[in-house]
Order: C-alpha cells, then sequence, then structure tokens
C-alpha cells in the first residue's frame, strides 16, 4: 500500500496571558512537586503505600481549595491571596505591589528570584522598623508631605504610598533617608541600576506578556500524528529612561526635600486616562487561530516579537497594551487583508535589520505585497466589509512609515494612492459626519478615522495640497462642544494645533495655486501665527516627561511634543512669506527654540524620536551649518542606532543629509559680500530635493 507524504498544517492561537490563562500549567506544576515531597516523606518514615496516596490525597485536596485568581505576589510568596480588589490585604499590609496581571519579571526565573529576594529584605526591613519603634520616642514627624506610615487595610488610600515600595521603611529606620539627596548608591528616581519591576511598581499599568501560541501537527494518510507546539510573547516591557535623559540634582542642594514633594504633588494630580477613549472596532476574542505556513510563520513571529511594540508608541504610552491587545490582535485574527499586510511589513522589518540583500525576503515581501493590494481590490469591486478594507488600507500606509528604507528598490504603490481608496472608504462609513455631529456626541471616538486624519493632515504637507477633510478639521477647531479628535491620545500632539496645521497646508495650497497676492497671503499668515499664539495661553516652560519615582508621565510627554509640533508649525507658516530665507533672525531662533523642546523628549530605540518625524523635517531643512539643531540631530541618530535607518525617520533623514547638502553648496558658492539676512539668498526646498530624487515619502 503507497503511503501518502505527511503533511503539516499549522495553527496560532492569540490569547491573552494572566491570572487564569497561566493557572493551568501552575497547578501541573504545584501538583508534580507536591507528589514527591508526599512520596519522599512516607519513604523516609516508612510509611506503606496507602499513607503515600493518603499524602497524596491531601495535597490534591489542599490545591483545589487554593485561589486560581491569586495575585502574582501572593503566588511568589506562595501564600494564600484573599484576592481584594484593587490590592490584597497582605500586600496592602506589607506595602507591595499587588498585581493580578502577568508581570514581566513572572516569566524570568533569574528576575523572579531577585523578585522574591526583594520582597523578602523589604518584610525584614518592616519588621526592624517596626521594633525600633517601639523604643524611640513617637514625638518625631517625618517631613511635611512625606509619610512613612503603612497603609492598612482601614485606612490604605493614598494611592502613591500604597505603590511606593521605598516607603515601608519609617523615618527610623537606615535603609532610606528621605532627608538626603539620593546618592549613586541608592537605586534612585533615574538610577540606570534600578530594577525595571521597581519602576513599573509606581505607574498605573503594569508590565505584561500576550502570548501567541502556534500548534503544529504531522499528519500520515490523514491520521494526526506527531503535535508541537511554539509560543511567541509580546510584551509590553518598555526600558527604563537611559542616563542621559535623567533629570539632575546637585547633592549639594538644600532644597531638595521640597522639589521631591512637589514632584510627588504632581505626579498625583496626573489626568485620569480615559483608556477606552477609542473605538477599535473589534470584538476582543480569548481564543482564535490562524493556519500559516512554516515560512509565513516565521515572519508572524518577527511582527508579533519586533514589529508590533514600535507601531504606536505615544498610544501605548497612554493606554498602556491595547496597542496589541485591542488593536492589532484582533484584526489579525478576524482580517485576512491585514494579515498579508502585516507579514509583508515584518518582511521588510527583517531585511532592514539584517541589512543584506536576500531574494528570498524580497520575495516574501513582494509576495504578501501583491497579495494585500490584490485582496483590496476584489473587496472594492465587492463593496462590501467597508470598516475592514479601511483598517488594512490605512495598516498598509501607515506601516510603511516604521519599516522599510529609502532605497530598498522594490515596487510599491504611492502612498497617497492607498490614501484615495481610504478617502473613499471613510465617507462610505460616514466617518466624518460621526465626529462632527455636535448633537449626537459619541461615547468613543472611531480610532480609523483620527489615523486618516493624522494622515491627512501631515500628508498633505509633504505634497503641498489641502487636507481632503480640512473642513472637518476647522469644524472642530471652532467646536465649543468638543475638538476632541483623539489626535493627542494617539500621536501626541495637541488637537487643535493639528487643525492650525491643516490650515496652514490650505494656505501653501492657495498660495501654490496663485490664489493670493502677497498682501493677502501676509495677512492670512499673521492670523495663523495669533491662532498659534492662543493655543500657547497657559503653557509651562518643557521639561522632562518623568515623575520623581522615575515613571513616563504621558500628560508632560504631550505637553512637549505639542510644544514642538507648535514650533514646527511656526516654522512651516514662516515659509511661506514672500522673500523667506533660513538666514533671517526669525527662523534661526525658531530653530534654536526648536532644539531645546526637543531636548525634552526621550531619546534612544525606545525612545520618542520617531514619534517627531514630521518636526525634525520642518527645522531641520532651514537649519544653517553653524546651527546647533545638526549636531543634536547627529547625537539623537548615534543614539537610535539601526533603527534611525528605517521607516519615516530613516527617510527623513535621507532627505535632510541630501538638502543640507545643496543649500550648503549653494552658500558657498554665492557672490562675495552678499547679505544673506536681506531674505533674497537662493534656498532649496526640502520638497524640490524628494522631487529630483524621485522620492515620494510620507513622513509622518
Amino acid at each position: 500500500m503507497s503511503t501518502m507524504p505527511p503533511s503539516h498544517r499549522k495553527a496560532t492561537t492569540i490569547r491573552a496571558s494572566g491570572p487564569v490563562a497561566n493557572m493551568a500549567v501552575a497547578q501541573s506544576a504545584k501538583a508534580k512537586m507536591a507528589s514527591k515531597t508526599g512520596n519522599a516523606k512516607s519513604a523516609t518514615k516508612g510509611d506503606t503505600c496507602t499513607g503515600a496516596a493518603n499524602n497524596s490525597a491531601k495535597s490534591k485536596s489542599q490545591m483545589h481549595r487554593r485561589s486560581r485568581t491569586g495575585c502574582y505576589t501572593c503566588r511568589l510568596r506562595r501564600k494564600k491571596c484573599d484576592e481584594g480588589n484593587p490590592m490584597c490585604t497582605a500586600c496592602k499590609h506589607l506595602g507591595l505591589q499587588c498585581e493580578y496581571k502577568r508581570p514581566i519579571w513572572w516569566s524570568n526565573n533569574d528576575a523572579r528570584r531577585q523578585h522574591k529576594e526583594d520582597i523578602k529584605n523589604i518584610i525584614k526591613r518592616k519588621k526592624l522598623s517596626e521594633k525600633s519603634a517601639h523604643s524611640i520616642s513617637t514625638s518625631m514627624s517625618s517631613p511635611p508631605g512625606l509619610s512613612h506610615s503603612l497603609p492598612t487595610s482601614a485606612s490604605g488610600t493614598d494611592p502613591l504610598d500604597r505603590n511606593r515600595s521605598a516607603s515601608i521603611d519609617s523615618h527610623f529606620s537606615n535603609g532610606f533617608n528621605f532627608n538626603t539627596p539620593p546618592s549613586v548608591g541608592h537605586y534612585g528616581a533615574y538610577n540606570s541600576q534600578l530594577p525595571p519591576e521597581f519602576i513599573f511598581a509606581q505607574g498605573q499599568f503594569s508590565p505584561y506578556e500576550i502570548d501567541v501560541k502556534t500548534e503544529r501537527q504531522m499528519f500520515v494518510d490523514n491520521v494526526p500524528t506527531m503535535k508541537e507546539s511554539h509560543v511567541s510573547t509580546f510584551s509590553t516591557f518598555q526600558t527604563p529612561p537611559p542616563p542621559g535623559t535623567a533629570l539632575q540634582c546637585d547633592p549639594l542642594e538644600s532644597g531638595w526635600t521640597e522639589h521631591t514633594r512637589h514632584e510627588r504633588k504632581e505626579s498625583l494630580s496626573e489626568e485620569a486616562l480615559n483608556v477606552n477613549f477609542f473605538d477599535f472596532a473589534h470584538n476582543t476574542s480569548t481564543d482564535a487561530k490562524i493556519e500559516l505556513e512554516e515560512n509565513d510563520q516565521r515572519l508572524f513571529d518577527h511582527f508579533i516579537q519586533a514589529v508590533l511594540p514600535t507601531l504606536f508608541p505615544i498610544l501605548e504610552s497612554n493606554q498602556h497594551g491595547s496597542v496589541g491587545s485591542d488593536l492589532v490582535l484582533p484584526a489579525l485574527q478576524s482580517n485576512k487583508v491585514y494579515l498579508h499586510c502585516c507579514l509583508s511589513i515584518a518582511a521588510q522589518h527583517l531585511k532592514g535589520q539584517v541589512n543584506a540583500v536576500s531574494e528570498e525576503i524580497d520575495e516574501d515581501i513582494m509576495r504578501h505585497r501583491y497579495a494585500t493590494i490584490w485582496s483590496l481590490c476584489e473587496a472594492l469591486k465587492r463593496d462590501e466589509n467597508h470598516q475592514q478594507i479601511l483598517e488594512a488600507t490605512l495598516a498598509l500606509i501607515f506601516f510603511q512609515c516604521v519599516v522599510g528604507r529609502s532605497d530598498d528598490g522594490l515596487l510599491d504603490i504611492p502612498w497617497h494612492q492607498h490614501f484615495q481608496a481610504a478617502i473613499n472608504l471613510v465617507q462610505k462609513l460616514g466617518l466624518t459626519q460621526m465626529v462632527s455631529d455636535p448633537v449626537q456626541q459619541m461615547a468613543q471616538t472611531p480610532f480609523n478615522m483620527t489615523l486618516t486624519a493624522w494622515i491627512d493632515i501631515l500628508g498633505a504637507s509633504m505634497q503641498g495640497v489641502s487636507p481632503t477633510f480640512a473642513h472637518t478639521y476647522r469644524e472642530k477647531h471652532l467646536s465649543q462642544v468638543n475638538h476632541h479628535l483623539g489626535l493627542r491620545e494617539l500621536m501626541g500632539c495637541e488637537d487643535r494645533v493639528m487643525y492650525l496645521i491643516s490650515e496652514i497646508a490650505c494656505l501653501e495650497s492657495l498660495k501654490a495655486a496663485g490664489m493670493l497676492n502677497d498682501f493677502s497671503l501676509c495677512q492670512h499668515v499673521s492670523c495663523l501665527g495669533e491662532q498659534i499664539s492662543l493655543t500657547e495661553m497657559g503653557v509651562e516652560v518643557p521639561k522632562l516627561p518623568f515623575n520623581a519615582n522615575g515613571s513616563l508621565s504621558p500628560k508632560q510627554l504631550s505637553k512637549n511634543m505639542t510644544t514642538a509640533f507648535r514650533t514646527a508649525a511656526r516654522i512651516y507658516l514662516c515659509s511661506l512669506v514672500p522673500g523667506f530665507s533660513p538666514h533671517q533672525h526669525s527662523p534661526m531662533n525658531l530653530v534654536e527654540k526648536l532644539t531645546e523642546v526637543l531636548e525634552t523628549i526621550p531619546s534612544g530605540p525606545n525612545g520618542y524620536d520617531r514619534s517627531m518625524t514630521w518636526v525634525y523635517l520642518m527645522g531641520g531643512s532651514i537649519s544653517l551649518p553653524n546651527s546647533s539643531f545638526r549636531a543634536f540631530f547627529d547625537d539623537r541618530v548615534s543614539q537610535l542606532g539601526a533603527a534611525a535607518t528605517c521607516g519615516s525617520f530613516g527617510r527623513m533623514s535621507a532627505v535632510l543629509r541630501e538638502t543640507w547638502l545643496q543649500n550648503d553648496i549653494t552658500s558657498m558658492a554665492s557672490t562675495p559680500g552678499s547679505n544673506a539676512s536681506d531674505g533674497h539668498s537662493s534656498h532649496v526646498h526640502w520638497r524640490d530635493v524628494m522631487r529630483s530624487k524621485g522620492w515620494d515619502f510620507l513622513m509622518i
């Protein structure tokens, strides 16, 4: 009888890891351990088989009574958890972080042992402080605003005290002195040696992981035989800020304690972020399978592990974990076109990482790119599933801003042609009417409309045309009811500043069409400048976006980014004035101001420079050779490393380098004795550089 060759079938199961999801594995391991312990004891005492069986039965009975949803801190301590919400009694009494979602240290044995040792030290210090408190006068008081008492089940109401791991030491303990500045030996707010779990213990969200499980089974004559599984993990852990971004504290500064109190008070005043701001148009599924070929599985794993964490960093900082669990993973389950798009993007990212020409990777890119575009065309012909088509089309446009190089040499359709299809879908779905209706305000803003607005506004400035939905943005800007479209939550800049950038793009379009004379143009520029100034009212000077406990402040980060976008918008607006020259004092001052603001944006691979691509383009395109911007930009590029050459940031960098080269050559070739500040010196525009190179980039 002939034997059919074995066939392979692979399915990917996506599920969120949490207390319930991991309990089966934990209980299995505990059962084995309990069984071994019972057998060892019976052998030592000479018990009979009946005795060993009774011990095993008791262990199983005890395990059955043990909580299946206890917090991970109690599990680590092997203590019974009363499952209190938001904190169990044991963690509240000891001042420990009570975590019901699987934290990052749980999946690493070394980190778990270190965390357990840290908890032991905390308990020891607490007992010592309690003993010493009886022998020292209780009349001594702690500095104002720094409470060292432990929250109890009756009085643990201060959210900062519940989360502050260092505060469990009283002022009598030798562990930490709140009245002196932190030294290098202490794990201070910005010490690079601080364990990550203590940094995240201070924030509103704890890092956790999402497991993507792949099951593979071999069939021989349609008979299932060997079965194996593989798990890819998407982690929401982010590396703490590098030492270079730390706030500098003078060890001899007498006002350090007051400064710390002010920072703690400010961290308490952080606005309550609305984690349900966006409507992602997905029903979250806890268990769904995706069948993939072996080569595609490699791309899928790479997308989950390497690409997904870099897609929407600002949204992730505001709504921790929502990018993966609420947006991307559900779309991968339900939208085949979206899946093909993500696999193509993963292949592009992989090619950028290896930095080498590979026919296999190029074939993967083009295969899935063709499948994505063909599927979109077929779906548009059928005129159905508009929400899914729009989702995949926007992903096809925006994900290109994260991966790929400017010189990959692969055929592709320009982003603005894809965006035309997205515009038609937005109109069919009536999203603009939904977000601009003053009578019926929605509980949640459609995510696809916010992403469309981001691409529409900044994309229009790339081409020198008016945004398609400029009228909608104008209505939102003037609205007294609700002007929010979610741009601040998605990309960091306040909505009204983005709306004004849309108005500047409209003005440039009118100028290019010759519909304004110089006098009218200057009037419009002046009016828009006043509108930009109105958005500055009450704005504080930008500062590093970190709280005193070392955690990122999304509110302060948004303020800094808004200031940077506002300054870049002024540069964009000034460039429309007749006779504009980068050698004039006003644009030179704006570039220097922009450089100062960008210094408050966290840098490096885990920073937010790649979210500031448009800002860097506007400011860098008019920076002069002696400007501090160029040296600052080179430093930021070096800190990004290999990531600086990929995506929109890499394309922007290529445009700036070429623009600088051409303008510097023009400046050196200018007539000796000419006054560059008179506004008549020639200047090569960055858009002219792109046209000369045949570049058609979306740099957002």
